[in-house]
């Protein structure tokens, strides 16, 4: 599940544009995300932010198939969630990120000292589109939004 750290940040930059975010807690798999959604106050059902999880991401077609049956604009960390029908990812790339470890990994298989090599963060940041998923939700994205985007899935 997103940590604790995560849910901190989000309602941070929630607060700093003036938002409210409300939160569903999933306790047993298979998690039920009808009663999440019926857990948030009415005023809060009209977007859906995921956290970036390794559950929420093996879960990832689900969940964008739920916000889009509720017709509920959804962002998600990872373009991954865009690529199967969700809205909206920003994000570093996953594929990015798996390809550095590979190097990491080679390099200490080469006799690098892992405590030698530095801690890294991702420095480049993806924005997705998934015009379908609007489309079906009866959405426009803004034009400006479109030309900022890295991709629009058409």
């Amino acid at each position: 599940m997103p940590s604790a750290d995560q849910w901190r940040a989000a309602q941070e930059a929630a607060t700093a544009v003036q938002l409210r975010l409300a939160g569903a807690e999933l306790r047993q798999p298979p998690y039920d995300y009808e009663a999440a959604l019926a857990q948030a106050p009415a005023d809060h059902r009209n977007a859906l932010i995921v956290m970036n999880s390794a559950i929420f991401f093996r879960e990832r077609e689900r969940l964008a198939q739920f916000a889009l049956q509720h017709r509920i604009p959804s962002m998600f960390a990872w373009r991954e969630w865009v690529d199967v029908g969700g809205l909206i990812s920003y994000g570093p790339s996953f594929t990015g990120i798996v390809r550095r470890a590979a190097e990491y990994v080679d390099r200490i298989a080469r006799g690098s000292k892992p405590a030698e090599l530095p801690i890294e963060q991702p420095n480049k940041f993806e924005l997705v589109i998934n015009l379908k998923t609007a489309k079906a939700i009866d959405l426009t994205i803004p034009p400006v939004l479109l030309a900022r985007a890295d991709e629009v899935i058409e």
